[in-house]
C-alpha cells in the first residue's frame, strides 16, 4: 500500500487586539543594537536616529509612536507630551530620569522606565581610575609629554594606599567604588542621607562636614535634586583637607564651578575630574568651553562615567525588556513615575484590560461596580498621589464591554485592552 503523506493542518492566526507590527517605537541618541534587535524581534515596528531631538522637532516625530526610547540629552517636556497621541511609555536608557517631566507623563498615564543599576561598574571604575591618575598627576604628564616636555619628578605624587576616600551618595555606584577602592588599600568612608548597611570596611559619616574634613579623596554620586542643587560650594570646598581632591560623576549642578576652578587655581585642592556639566552641549562638537580647561590635574571627560560597551548593552536589554512587558502585558515594574505593578498571566479564556485613572475618592468603588456584574480571573490596582493604575483579567466575551464602560468613567485617563 502506497504511504499517504497527510499535511499538518495550517496554523491558526492568533488574534490580537493591536497588531504588533502597527506598534511604532522611537528610539533617539544612538541607542544599543541590542535593543533595536530585541524591539524588533518581537514584530514591533522600530525607528533608530543617532542624535536627539529637539522640543519642536519631538512634537512632531511622538505623533503615532507607542513607545519612546532616549538617552540624556533629549528633553521630553510637558509640551512635547501633550502632543504625543498614542505614547504607552518612555524608556530612558541610562540612570538619569530628569530630562523628562515625570509628573506631567504620570499625569497623562505614561509610565517612565531607566536602568539604575547597569552601568553602575563602569562608572566605578572610571571614578578609580581617575584617583589614581590624579594622585599621580598622569594628565598633566600626558600633556606635557604631547608638547615634548619632559619633566621626570615624583613631586606631589602619591600612592593612593593608605589615603581615604570619602563617597557622598551610597547607591549602586558608591557601594561598588568603596568595595573597589578598599581593594587597592583605601579607607573609605561615606555620606548618605538614607541609613544604608556599610559593605566590607566602609565607615558611614553622620555628618557631611565629618568627610569633608578628612576625605583624602571626595568623589559624587547623588541625583539630581532641590537638595543636591550646588550642594558643593566654596563652603563646603574650603572644608576639605588642604591637597585633596574632588570628583563629580553625578550631575553637573551638584558643584558650583566658579567655587572650584579657585580652590583649584588657589592649591587648595591638588585636583579634581569632573564628568558632568551645568550645561552640557547637544551633541558633539568642537566649540566646547568651559571654565575648568586651563586648571592644573584636572580631568575633564565629556559625560562618559557610563559609556561603555559592557554598560550599554546592560541597559539596551534591561530597557527593551521593560518596554517590551508594558506593552505585551501592561507590567509597569520598574517605573519612577507610576505605581510598580504586574499580575500573573490568567489564561487563553481572558482579555485584559488597563486602566489609569485619577485617584479620586469613590474611582475604585465605580469600577467594582462594573467589575461586579462579570467573571473575574485575576485584578491588581497601584495608586500614587495622582492616578491609580489597574489591571484586571476578565472573561474574553464580556472584555470590550467592561473596557468600553471604564473608558466611559469621567475618572479614566487611558484604558486599553490586551489579548
Amino acid at each position: 500500500m502506497a504511504h499517504l503523506e497527510v499535511s499538518p493542518p495550517p496554523i491558526p492566526k492568533i488574534k490580537t487586539s493591536f497588531p504588533k507590527n502597527k506598534i511604532k517605537i522611537l528610539l533617539l541618541e544612538n541607542v544599543h543594537p541590542v535593543s533595536v534587535e530585541a524591539l524588533e524581534k518581537e514584530g514591533y515596528s522600530v525607528e533608530c536616529l543617532k542624535s536627539s531631538l529637539n522640543e519642536e522637532e519631538l512634537k512632531q516625530k511622538i505623533k503615532g509612536v507607542h513607545a519612546l526610547g532616549i538617552r540624556s540629552k533629549t528633553k521630553v517636556t510637558s509640551s512635547v507630551l501633550e502632543n504625543a497621541d498614542r505614547l504607552l511609555c518612555i524608556g530612558c536608557f541610562c540612570i538619569g530620569t530628569d530630562q523628562v517631566d515625570l509628573n506631567a507623563a504620570q499625569r497623562l498615564g505614561v509610565p517612565v522606565f531607566n536602568s539604575p543599576f547597569s552601568n553602575s561598574r563602569s562608572v566605578a571604575e572610571l571614578i578609580l581610575c581617575e584617583i589614581i591618575c590624579l594622585a599621580r598627576r598622569l594628565g598633566d604628564k600626558n600633556i606635557e609629554m604631547h608638547n615634548k616636555r619632559w619633566d621626570k619628578s615624583a613631586i606631589n605624587c602619591h600612592e593612593i594606599r593608605g589615603k581615604t576616600l570619602g563617597i557622598i551618595g551610597y547607591g549602586h555606584i558608591g557601594t561598588q567604588l568603596g568595595v573597589l577602592a578598599e581593594a587597592v588599600g583605601m579607607r573609605v568612608l561615606f555620606y548618605d542621607i538614607e541609613n544604608l548597611m556599610p559593605l566590607g570596611n566602609a565607615h558611614k559619616c553622620d555628618k557631611l562636614d565629618q568627610l569633608l574634613k578628612t576625605s583624602d579623596f571626595v568623589t559624587l554620586h547623588v541625583p539630581k535634586t532641590e537638595a543636591t542643587h550646588e550642594m558643593i560650594g566654596e563652603k563646603e570646598i574650603m572644608k576639605m583637607k588642604p591637597g585633596s581632591y574632588l570628583l563629580n560623576a553625578s550631575r553637573g549642578t551638584v558643584v558650583v564651578l566658579p567655587a572650584l576652578v579657585n580652590a583649584l587655581n588657589s592649591g587648595h585642592l591638588a585636583g579634581a575630574a569632573v564628568d558632568v556639566y551645568p550645561v552640557e552641549p547637544e551633541g558633539n562638537n568642537d566649540n566646547w568651553v568651559s571654565e575648568l580647561q586651563q586648571c592644573k590635574n584636572t580631568i575633564l571627560t565629556p559625560h562618559i562615567g557610563g559609556s561603555t560597551e559592557e554598560a550599554q548593552t546592560a541597559i539596551g536589554i534591561e530597557l527593551a525588556h521593560k518596554i517590551i512587558k508594558l506593552i505585551d502585558t501592561g507590567s509597569t515594574s520598574g517605573a519612577v513615575n507610576f505605581p510598580s505593578i504586574e499580575l500573573p498571566y490568567a489564561g487563553p479564556t481572558t482579555h485584559r484590560i488597563l486602566n489609569v485613572h485619577k485617584n479620586v475618592p469613590g474611582v475604585l468603588k465605580n469600577i467594582n461596580s462594573i467589575l461586579g456584574e462579570f467573571n473575574v480571573h485575576g485584578q491588581i490596582l497601584g495608586t500614587s498621589a495622582l492616578i491609580g493604575y489597574l489591571i484586571v483579567d476578565v472573561e474574553r466575551e464580556a472584555s470590550h464591554e467592561i473596557k468600553k464602560q471604564i473608558a466611559n468613567l469621567e475618572t479614566s485617563l487611558k484604558t486599553r485592552i490586551l489579548y
